[in-house]
């Protein structure tokens, strides 16, 4: 059973190699509205998962080949917290990994586990899902198994990042009429503060859907994205405004003092910013981090 796939190039994390924990078929406690799998019942087990020898057997091949990737990417078709062998498989994969990251790309349910919680502290990178605080709209767009809490998984996802050494991402899909508001975004940064992430994403529907949902436009998700004020910001984009922006010095000093632009922020300003960043970066004045594989300019 073929469990690699990729390398890829992601927009929030690189070149990746994917690992998908459920190859045969789709198994998640959720069911979004905007996942891209057929619509299939929540099930709180996954079955039938391919074990961990074989799965590391395949990783090293790709590292034979000497295949160019930045990340080993756990996810499948559904819910990778709910590989019933996750803690080996951390393991076995970190003995191996040499100079790449190991990642999950999660809905965040894991941590209400005590096993997949413990199994993902070994991890570099954790990528979980949070579209909602509210839970009316959380279920409506997760379309989550009746037995989750989310209150609880907010705080679980707290604890977690407490202990994690990695570095946690969270993510945000925004769907049109569902919690595209200031309501919704005001709670999730509240929320976000619990959890204190290092990097929040938010995007919205770019690929065919399972349910009939609407992507919000860009000008939207860069209102919602302005209320969440807890952590440095990442919009994956794949088109930007054919007129670029330009900022003064103390303009981008400001702006870089209250919330870290990222890669794809700059790409949006005028060339006479870029120079402006790169004398400020020379000069100390602002410095550079690296969240979860993409770049940050801070004040």
């Amino acid at each position: 059973m073929n469990v690699i796939f990729g390398p890829v190039n992601s927009r929030r994390f690189g070149l990746s190699l994917g690992v998908d924990l459920s190859p045969a078929r789709k198994q998640c406690n959720f069911d979004c509205v905007y996942c891209e799998l057929k619509p299939a019942k929540p099930v709180l087990l996954s079955q039938n998962a391919p074990n961990v020898d074989e799965v590391v057997s395949q990783v090293q091949v790709a590292f034979d080949k000497g295949l160019e990737f930045d990340f080993i990417t756990l996810t499948a078709n559904g819910e990778p917290s709910l590989y019933p062998h996750l803690k080996e498989l951390v393991k076995s994969l970190n003995s191996i990994k040499k100079d790449k990251k190991l990642l999950i790309l999660s809905n965040g349910t894991g941590v209400l586990s005590e096993f997949a919680f413990e199994a993902m502290l070994g991890l570099d990178v954790a990528k979980f899902s949070l579209d909602s605080a509210v839970e009316r709209i959380f279920f409506r767009v997760d379309k989550a198994h009746k037995s989750i809490n989310l209150q609880e998984m907010i705080e679980k996802m707290a604890h977690f990042r407490a202990k994690f050494r990695g570095q946690l991402v969270m993510e945000v899909l925004v769907v049109q009429g569902l919690n595209d508001n200031e309501l919704e975004f005001k709670a999730l940064n509240e929320a976000f503060l619990r959890i204190k992430p290092n990097r929040v994403d938010i995007g919205t529907i770019d690929r065919p859907s399972a349910y009939p949902v609407r992507a919000v436009s860009e000008q939207t998700l860069s209102k919602l994205a302005a209320l969440i004020t807890s952590a440095p910001v990442l919009l994956p984009k794949r088109h930007f405004s054919a007129q670029s922006v330009d900022f003064s010095e103390d303009e981008l000093l400001k702006i870089l003092a209250l919330r870290p632009q990222s890669e794809l922020d700059i790409k949006a300003m005028s060339q006479n910013s870029k120079a402006l960043l790169q004398k400020m970066l020379e000069s100390s004045k602002i410095r550079v981090v690296e969240l979860a594989g993409v770049k940050f300019y801070r004040a």
